[in-house]
């Protein structure tokens, strides 16, 4: 890897010597614009709107445009005059709860590594973030531009991740907001039984980028000259769904499947349960009448051949 910036972290009166690296990369396949005919590579002139003369780099400065149309340029001195203090610093500016940060802040991610004089302080100040489940709010200017950021621990090495600024997140404003949605609690525990057949710890190495494979699939067969095969789409459609509830069971079965496990969830089987219940209930409900019945029938038949057989004891004495 090679270091895009070089600086230290000022953490309290600690100055720690760091070099910044990309801690991640783009995969994605790349390509070129060229003819169709010939494949030759399609360039692209700098060229002035004015006159369509081709301006060479040096001769070319940044120009913010008013409302009204005209443009102010802006030359390299211009920018060297502003104040960037975290140019080659890493100030630390606070320590935060991580959770309290969300996701939606975090733009790029770096590592950083320690200068060979300064690996001391850089663990002390490692272990100390470990120890705290805390991250560091900085702020650092890369590429001429300052941003706020957090320090936290990956796999033994501070990282740095970017962020963008408050002012920079757009509002959600959408209509559906403010609508009156009533969901019923089956859907609801159908919704978590779904939930809950899908849960697991996440594995990154179980998630492939199946187009970029597709696509690199393409490419070689191109080369090699074979006969290019589409594949099939196993994906489920959702054609056949009537309603929410449907689209849940449909689902969690679909999970379940994919596990290997039985495709009858609790959520279904109480619900099968439920009128079976009821028929139980009402079967024993007749049945407590006729019990009834048919004791009290048995002790009028029993009592007169108790009272006959005192008679005829009474009449034998």
């Amino acid at each position: 890897m090679r270091a895009i910036w070089k600086g230290s972290v000022s953490f309290g009166l600690v100055s720690i010597g760091v070099r910044l690296f990309s801690a991640t990369e783009e995969r994605d396949v790349s390509f070129h614009q060229v003819r169709r005919s010939d494949g030759a590579r399609i360039r692209y002139r700098r060229v002035a709107e004015t006159d369509g003369e081709e301006v060479a780099y040096a001769d070319i400065a940044k120009g913010y445009q008013l409302p009204g149309g005209e443009t102010v340029v802006l030359t390299d001195d211009d920018f060297a005059d502003l104040p960037l203090p975290s140019t080659r610093v890493v100030d630390v500016l606070q320590f935060v709860p991580a959770e309290q940060i969300d996701p939606i802040y975090f733009a790029k991610s770096y590592y950083l590594e320690p200068d060979k004089n300064a690996v001391k302080p850089y663990v002390l100040l490692r272990d100390a973030l470990e120890d705290s489940g805390q991250v560091g709010v900085v702020k650092v200017a890369i590429r001429n531009r300052e941003q706020l950021a957090t320090l936290r621990v990956r796999d033994g090495v501070i990282v740095l991740e970017t962020m963008i600024w408050p002012d920079e997140i757009r509002a959600a404003d959408f209509g559906f907001l403010d609508e009156d949605v009533e969901l019923r609690a089956q859907e609801r525990q159908m919704a978590r039984a779904l939930l809950e057949s899908m849960s697991g710890d996440f594995d990154p190495a179980e998630y492939t980028d199946d187009y970029r494979a597709a696509l690199e699939s393409v490419i070689e067969a191109k080369v090699e000259g074979r006969e290019i095969v589409e594949a099939e789409d196993t994906q489920p459609t959702a054609d056949n769904v009537v309603d929410l509830m449907s689209a849940l069971r449909a689902s969690v079965e679909a999970a379940k499947r994919g596990r290997g496990e039985s495709t009858s969830t609790s959520a279904s089987a109480s619900a099968s349960a439920k009128p079976a219940k009821k028929a139980a209930k009402k079967a024993a409900a007749k049945k407590a009448p006729a019990k009834k019945a048919a004791a009290k029938k048995a002790a009028t038949t029993k009592a007169p051949a108790k009272k006959s057989a005192k008679k005829q004891a009474r009449k034998s004495a």
